[in-house]
């Protein structure tokens, strides 16, 4: 159970940051951008690339935000 609340953890919402949407630990990375980069297939490892400040954990609690 702790690893999904640490994984939980990353998703944040705060009013004036990204319009008030999920973003990624704080950051102007909303979780709805990297749900669909995933649905346009493309790689967690291509995102990471793209992103160097996100982390697999991140990607991760995306898909889990996205599934509760």
């Amino acid at each position: 159970m702790g690893k999904l609340t640490d994984l939980m953890g990353r998703i944040t919402q705060t009013p004036g940051l990204c319009g008030g949407r999920p973003c990624i630990r704080g950051m102007r990375i909303r979780v709805c951008d990297v749900l669909e980069m995933l649905a346009e297939n493309v790689s967690a490892a291509e995102i990471l690339e793209d992103f160097p400040d996100l982390e697999m954990e991140d990607i991760q609690a995306c898909l889990m935000f996205a599934e509760a």
